[in-house]
């Protein structure tokens, strides 16, 4: 899904940054880990790679998000997943910890918003990142982007899933 009219609720979000597409070469980014470590593309080379971006793990729709991916990446044998938000590195370590989260690697990008502006996921309005997934190939291609339309809604994971598990057998 392309990313016009984006929306919270019903009210219209401006996303910054440039616009990913399904062929684009993935930028790289530096983002930090909940160890407070900078981890970016270059970290994941040579895997095929899934992206759940999300505003924050403190809301009940971003939990089950991350609580999903993280359960599916279990079964993925060549694929590094990431959740990544501008939630703080000790909040995420908390949300990782409750919830048992250890498959999927997670990701603040609060420091410089580098992954939300070079993926143009950036909502200009509150500094968070907008709902969407991305899935990239062992090349750095990208082959699957969701910017979710509504972001108080789930992401449509059947549609990523197929992506990405066959990818995974890649």
């Amino acid at each position: 899904m392309s990313r016009e009219n984006i929306t919270m609720k019903g009210n219209p979000l401006t996303l910054l940054g440039k616009e990913i597409k399904v062929g684009d070469k993935a930028p790289e980014f530096t983002a930090l880990t909940k160890e407070m470590k900078l981890f970016g593309l270059k970290d994941m080379d040579g895997k095929n790679k899934v992206i759940s971006i999300m505003p924050s793990i403190d809301t009940g729709v971003c939990s089950l998000q991350g609580i999903r991916f993280n359960e599916e990446a279990k079964d993925l044998t060549s694929t590094i997943t990431v959740t990544i938000s501008m939630d703080l590195p000790f909040a995420l370590n908390r949300y990782c910890e409750n919830k048992g989260i250890d498959n999927a690697i997670t990701l603040s990008d609060h420091r410089d918003a580098s992954f939300g502006m070079t993926y143009g996921f950036l909502v200009e309005e509150s500094r968070l990142l907008a709902r969407g997934v991305v899935a990239i190939d062992k090349e750095n291609i990208v082959r699957y982007v969701d910017y979710v339309k509504e972001n108080s809604e789930q992401p449509d994971y059947e549609k990523a899933l197929k992506v990405i598990k066959d990818l995974d057998k890649q």
